[in-house]
């Protein structure tokens, strides 16, 4: 466990799911609005049973998954893991990586991607115009590689780091 101005980073348990699932609509909304369909923001929030279930199972059973938490509750989350892309020079993908708003600029990104992945190669994807992110992974060593996907909430980027 670290500590990071008020901050404790901790693995996630399935205990966690259902704040996990609050904190990732909120995010969601902080980071998305404006840039992707409201009807989809709209929707995510309609369905929270089935989200929270989903959380469940990551947290039982698949990638790892780390909670940033002050004493009022969960401010930030990253999920990293093996790789899903068979075309990148790397087996590590940073799945998640969310921070409430309020919290931004204040180290609990960084604090949560050195947790879950050092200092080692990965990859991401990340949604096209969230100039905000795009820049605090281009200041963590990622780079755009030209790959794009389009998805229902809009084109995604893939972003790489070499390891060191």
């Amino acid at each position: 466990m670290t500590a990071t101005d008020g901050i404790r980073i901790r693995r996630a348990v399935p205990e966690d799911a259902e704040a996990l699932t609050a904190l990732h609509l909120d995010c969601w909304d902080d980071a998305y609005t404006g840039l992707m369909p409201q009807a989809l923001l709209d929707q995510r929030r309609a369905d929270v049973p089935p989200r929270v279930e989903k959380w469940r199972t990551i947290l039982t059973d698949g990638a790892p998954t780390w909670v940033a938490e002050d004493d009022d509750g969960l401010v930030g989350f990253v999920s990293a893991g093996p790789g899903r892309d068979n075309d990148v020079d790397t087996d590590t993908e940073v799945m998640a990586l969310y921070v409430r708003a309020a919290r931004w600029g204040h180290g609990i990104g960084y604090a949560l991607l050195e947790t879950a992945i050092g200092d080692r190669a990965a990859y991401l994807w990340v949604l096209h115009g969230n100039d905000r992110a795009i820049g605090f992974y281009e200041r963590q060593g990622f780079r755009l590689d030209g790959t794009r996907d389009e998805h229902d909430e809009g084109l995604h980027v893939r972003m790489v780091r070499a390891g060191t």
